[in-house]
């Protein structure tokens, strides 16, 4: 018998890409997955909650698909992640056409939902928090286009609680996955051709199972092969340890870059967002990359007009970014979550128009921090792991070196494919992208 389709589309974070291929493989045995939504018998929305922006395009996108819904016999529609967790109830209203509502925890029990669902017509709801599950047992079943990277997730939720921060809440308390079981699957996707795995976490510096720490099995799935490059994201200044620092610059082929969100450069601001750690800290653990690891590149997460913020804490963030020089960030304008702490204790007081404002500085100073940084590279040699060619660039190659750069280069007479290592020498640049040429 055919197998039906199913039809993932994914919003959010890597951890929403790594719990998709998770989801196809619960989902396996009774239907394959497509990437045409129109041939889908089960969409799947696996969806975001961090910023009210990224739940209003569910919202918008779930809309087309109830429409398409009412002409669509058998068609199942199913809400997961961190929405289905924050919102549960209210996604099942009958105007938005939802049968599924199932939480990131709760992910195994689909194939029991949907056998209620096919035989008698029952709405499913499954948004139990749990303190163990972390799907360790599941081999992802990973989309077939990308055949040089994988995200590894190796821990599940987080108890940092930053008071701006709704993660703790959608998707419960930090739980680390046995370390055996993270060094197979690294050591599976190597065989099976994979040259990049990337360990994810919420805070992956705090990974503990057993007697095993986040630097020891940094050393564990480098050792799987040197052609195997390991990244990591995302890291939690408080707990970033010398000694992972000393395992990444033992190891060659641990990525030499640094997700290390710091969120504002204010330490006053800092401990309203609950951060646990101070500007001070934040550039001694700065220093502390720099000596370690010369040629890492450093990026962030930088929060614009969260609660009470005043002009000077807002300057002190663009100094903190002209101090350490950033090579790139994730900027945003603070969205108040409902259920976080500062949602219940303070007022997102800053107008929307000083947000915009204070956002666009920020914007302006990483992009000059950015090309300054890239500019580095040009007469320089890198190593490339070749991803494909690049869509918006013809007939260009594209990859990224270690320190996650960007890199295009032309194509030349030798035969270059996905997931060869090559030597491409920088002649300019952008402030995002390296181009060059093979050496």
């Amino acid at each position: 018998m055919m197998k039906r389709k199913l039809y993932i589309e994914t919003y959010g974070c890597q951890m929403n890409f790594a719990d998709s291929d998770v989801l196809a493989a619960i989902l396996a045995p009774r239907y394959g997955r497509t990437d045409d939504y129109k041939q889908a018998d089960l969409i799947l929305m696996n969806t975001c909650s961090i910023r009210d922006h990224a739940e209003q395009r569910v919202l918008n996108r779930l809309r087309e698909f109830a429409a398409m819904k009412k002409r669509r016999a058998g068609l199942y529609i199913g809400i997961v992640g961190c929405m289905a967790e924050r919102m549960k109830e209210e996604l099942l209203e009958e105007a938005l056409k939802v049968d599924l509502v199932v939480g990131p925890d709760a992910y195994r029990s689909l194939p029991a939902l949907l056998d209620r669902l096919e035989a008698e017509g029952e709405k499913g709801l499954d948004v139990e928090l749990s303190k163990e599950e972390t799907y360790h047992d599941i081999i992802p079943l990973r989309a077939a286009e990308n055949k040089v990277s994988a995200f590894v997730s190796i821990m599940r939720g987080c108890q940092n609680f930053c008071t701006y921060c709704v993660v703790p809440y959608t998707r419960g308390v930090e739980r680390s996955r046995p370390a055996d079981s993270i060094v197979d699957e690294a050591r599976r996707l190597f065989e099976a051709g994979y040259r990049e795995v990337t360990l994810l976490g919420q805070n992956v510096n705090s990974y503990r199972y057993n007697d095993t720490s986040f630097a020891r099995l940094m050393a564990a799935v480098a050792e799987v092969n040197p052609l195997l490059r390991v990244r990591f994201a995302t890291s939690h200044p408080k707990d970033l340890s010398d000694g992972l620092l000393e395992v990444m610059a033992a190891y060659p082929n641990i990525c030499r870059a640094i997700h290390l969100p710091v969120q504002s450069g204010s330490t006053s601001m800092l401990k309203r967002m609950n951060r646990k750690y101070t500007r001070e800290h934040y550039l001694q653990r700065v220093e502390a990359i720099r000596r370690f690891l010369p040629d890492a590149s450093l990026s962030t997460d930088i929060i614009a007009g969260f609660c009470g913020e005043t002009e000077a804490e807002h300057q002190e963030t663009l100094s903190l970014m002209r101090e350490v020089g950033y090579d790139s960030a994730f900027m945003f304008k603070y969205s108040d979550r409902p259920g976080t702490f500062a949602h219940r204790h303070y007022q997102d007081d800053i107008p929307e128009e000083e947000k915009t404002r204070r956002l666009n500085e920020i914007i302006a100073l990483q992009n000059e921090l950015s090309l300054a940084c890239n500019r580095k590279y040009i007469g320089r040699t890198v190593e490339v792991l070749v991803e494909g060619v690049s869509e918006k660039r013809g007939r260009q190659y594209i990859g990224r070196n270690t320190q996650n750069k960007v890199v295009l280069f032309e194509p030349t007479e030798a035969v270059v494919k996905p997931g060869d290592y090559v030597q491409v020498r920088v002649t300019r640049c952008s402030a995002v992208t390296l181009l060059g040429e093979l050496a």
